[in-house]
C-alpha cells in the first residue's frame, strides 16, 4: 500500500476550526505573500499542520496545496523597569490553490 493511501485527512469539528485559526496576520510581509497566493494566520501552539490546513480549508472553502509553520519567540519587554516577557506564538503560512484567495476584510460566515 502506497504512503499517500494511508495517510488519513483528520475530521474536526467546525468548533474546532475556529478554535485553530485565531486571528490572520496583517503585516507589511505577510501582505506581500497575498500576491504568491499565501496567506498568514495566528495559530495555538498546539496546532499541527494537518489540524491548519483541514481548519482553513472548512470555514474558506479553498483547496490549500501547503502548511508551513514557525514558532514566534516572545520579546523581552521592561515594565517600569522590571523585565517581562511575551507569550510565545505560533503562526502558520498557508499557501492556497491557484486561482485561489481568501478576502481578510471580510468575516466569516
Amino acid at each position: 500500500m502506497s504512503e499517500t493511501a494511508t495517510k488519513k485527512k483528520p475530521v474536526i469539528s467546525r468548533e474546532k476550526m475556529y478554535l485553530t485559526i485565531l486571528a490572520p496576520v496583517i503585516t507589511e510581509k505577510a501582505t506581500g505573500l497575498a500576491e504568491q497566493n499565501q496567506v498568514t494566520f495566528k495559530v495555538p501552539l498546539t496546532a499541527s499542520k494537518p489540524e491548519i490546513k483541514a481548519s482553513v480549508e472548512g470555514l474558506f472553502g479553498v483547496t490549500v496545496v501547503t502548511v508551513n509553520t514557525l514558532v514566534m519567540k516572545g520579546k523581552t519587554k521592561r515594565v517600569r523597569g522590571r523585565e517581562g516577557q511575551r507569550s510565545d506564538w505560533k503562526k502558520a503560512v498557508v499557501r492556497l490553490a491557484e486561482g485561489q484567495s481568501i478576502d481578510l476584510t471580510t468575516g466569516l460566515a
